[in-house]
């Protein structure tokens, strides 16, 4: 009855014992990339800010699809021109002209569509996943 008692109190120790080591984790977080994230990788990137997000151009596989023009969702209303990524906001373009037209387009929706000086360039939002 002794070595029962014994290996019961001992196996309740170390049930108690192990049941108080705390395993840590570890948890990513992700976000969306920033202008200051984008302007620092590289910083002659072409981008401007739309609800929150960040769009860019010049990326050879969109470049080769074949858009039609959606609804006028907006317009750049301020240029980018103080050097602090960090004030980047909606409606903000570090290359595009205040007044320049945003559309969506009708195929993509991760695409915008903008036109200024008779041209249409497409700019694909930066999301991360």
């Amino acid at each position: 009855m002794k070595k029962f008692m014994l290996s019961l109190t001992l196996m309740g120790s170390f049930f108690y014992l192990v049941g108080c080591v705390g395993f840590d984790t570890e948890s990513a977080v992700s976000k969306n990339p920033d202008a200051e994230e984008v302007l620092r990788l590289n910083k002659n990137a072409n981008i401007f800010q739309w609800e929150g997000l960040i769009y860019t151009t010049n990326i050879d596989w969109v470049n080769e699809l074949e858009l039609t023009k959606g609804d006028l969702v907006g317009e750049i209303t301020e240029t980018f021109t103080n050097g602090n990524p960090k004030s980047f906001k909606n409606g903000m373009a570090n290359k595009l002209p205040i007044g320049t037209k945003i559309y969506s387009a009708k195929e993509k929706p991760g695409i915008l569509i903008v036109e200024y000086n008779g041209e249409e360039k497409y700019y694909l939002v930066l999301v991360e996943g």
